[in-house]
């Protein structure tokens, strides 16, 4: 065992705090990692406040997760002490299932995931990256190229894999024109992904004063969304949108601006549903409203060596943890470009 120091949630209503703990034994399959960065996600909001329902307290949140190796276990092949290393939102499975099969560990039934989920070797909950090291399987281990701003690669693991995954799935590419529906930590992402892979851009938003940002980071277009007749010089004009809103909001809207067989993937949780939308205007067109969850950890490592030969990161603004509960209530106000980051050398502060 080792001792581990952390910010935690203790419940839903206080502020996150000082919290000390301890990490498991470095087993034969695991890797031991010293975090050096944290992303801050929009689902580590909606989890410390049990805003989905099934939060277990105290809670260290936190799954862009980027470190250093200091310890790995005597079967471990793919790392040694001092390799960089990333974390995602996951960090075990049943591995027999036809999801794990088919490297899709994401979707099994008994995934693990990085915090706030049934840890099998303690019969507790697991911790996250809002701390200063983690132990972890090999298999879900993921390498980090030294290549990139390691601070700018953390919310990669969670944000870069959601928008990267259904537009690998979905086959985006040249030829294509995509929209993306919100410009924040996934929005911002999938603008840049979708311009790699290609495809004609398009960002939704609802803010007019983002059109400058969003043609820096990779949008050929920038349509107003409350604006109906933008919305209608579109109709019936995309071959796929990926919608990262976590807001309840108006489908259909998005659905009509659909080619025929066109899909529109919806990637953000919201905490209460959307309207629902017009079973007519997918059943007329042949349209399709789909779901994603992140990436398998193939996928993943995939999208971290993508990221590493076109130096793609995220657009963030590193703060120090003492800082997060401000940076919570920022995030609920969209007041980030695109991503804070935790500097976790910062945690030494709170020992």
């Amino acid at each position: 065992m080792t001792k581990a120091i952390s910010y935690a949630a203790h419940d839903p209503k206080s502020p996150l705090s000082p919290f000390a703990f301890e990490r498991r034994a470095v087993g034969e399959n695991d890797v031991q990692i010293e975090i050096l960065y944290c992303g801050v996600c929009h689902s580590d909001l909606h989890q410390a406040r049990d805003e989905w329902g099934n939060s277990t307290f105290p809670m260290v949140p936190g799954h862009e997760i980027v470190g250093r190796v200091t310890q790995v276990g005597s079967a471990v092949t793919k790392f040694k002490a001092g390799d960089l290393a990333g974390v995602g939102c996951l960090v075990d499975s049943c591995g027999t299932c036809p999801d794990c099969a088919e490297g899709l560990e994401q979707y099994c039934n008994n995934s693990v995931f990085t915090y706030n989920s049934p840890d099998k070797h303690n019969n507790k909950s697991t911790y996250g990256g809002y701390s200063n090291l983690i132990v972890v399987d090999q298999h879900f281990t993921l390498k980090v190229s030294e290549k990139l701003d390691l601070a700018a690669v953390a919310p990669l693991l969670c944000a870069g894999i959601t928008t990267y995954s259904p537009l690998k799935h979905w086959k985006v590419g040249k030829g294509h024109k995509v929209g993306i529906v919100g410009l924040g930590g996934l929005g911002h992402m999938g603008l840049k992904f979708a311009h790699a892979f290609g495809a004609y851009t398009v960002l939704f938003t609802t803010s007019p004063g983002k059109a400058e940002d969003a043609k820096r980071l990779g949008a050929d277009e920038v349509v107003i969304s409350k604006n109906p007749e933008e919305m209608q010089q579109h109709l019936q004009s995309f071959d796929f949108i990926l919608n990262t809103v976590a807001a309840p909001h108006d489908l259909d809207q998005f659905m009509s601006l659909l080619k025929r067989d066109g899909s529109m993937c919806l990637v953000g949780v919201p905490d209460s549903p959307h309207p629902s939308p017009s079973v007519g205007n997918l059943i007329f067109k042949r349209r399709t409203l789909a779901g994603s969850l992140i990436g398998g950890i193939e996928e993943t490592q995939e999208m971290l060596d993508f990221c590493a030969e076109h130096n793609i990161t995220s657009d963030i603004e590193l703060i120090p943890i003492q800082q997060i509960n401000t940076a919570f209530e920022r995030m609920l106000k969209s007041d980030v470009k695109y991503r804070f980051v935790i500097d976790i050398d910062s945690l030494k502060q709170a020992a």
